[in-house]
């Protein structure tokens, strides 16, 4: 488990119990080692197929995950069934289900976004809670959005030192431009 494997506030000790994913084995001339991490994405993707059992049972399919490991996380859901809650299933009663994933991962903050196929809904909840007053998909850059905010909302969508808006350019895959009106 390297270190920019783990969460940075984790210390382990010998023998200590701990959740991981293989990242990846490497074949060495002594043997084979075994790369862990708990950082990765994939961590918290196979956290939550864990823990709800909507997703391991296809009911609700994980779109896409961003992390920073150990302060903040952006997962984006979405179902096929329109009597199923993707968000509200992921949170579970009183947040029991993501409470369990926060506590696995230190206290890292998780946001669970609804998935939409058109990118400026999926920006408009990824920016959630900070209020946009227009989304503008660039017609001459590709893949890139322009958001315009209110003064008073613009740290909010940019997030600590431009955590939100890094972590949802990540998660949806676009490039992702915050102005103030």
């Amino acid at each position: 488990l390297p270190a920019k494997e783990r969460i940075p506030s984790e210390e382990f000790q010998v023998g200590d119990p701990i959740r991981a994913i293989v990242l990846r084995v490497d074949p060495e001339a002594k043997g084979a080692s075994v790369v862990l991490s708990r950082a990765s994405g994939k961590f918290l993707e196979a956290l939550f197929r864990l823990e709800v059992s909507e997703i391991s049972d296809g009911v609700v399919e994980i779109m896409g995950v961003s992390r920073d490991p150990g302060y903040r996380a952006k997962i984006a859901v979405r179902t096929a069934n329109e009597n199923v809650d993707p968000v509200g299933t992921c949170v579970g009663q009183r947040g029991s289900r993501v409470k369990a994933i926060v506590n696995e991962l230190s206290g890292e903050k998780i946001d669970i976004v609804r998935w939409n196929e058109d990118v400026r809904q999926y920006v408009a909840q990824a920016l959630a809670p900070a209020k946009l007053e227009s989304i503008e998909v660039d017609p001459v850059l590709p893949n890139t959005v322009r958001v315009v905010v209110a003064a008073d909302q613009y740290s909010l969508a940019i997030g600590k030192r431009g955590q939100n808006v890094r972590l949802t350019t990540k998660l949806i895959g676009w490039h992702v431009e915050i102005k103030k009106s």
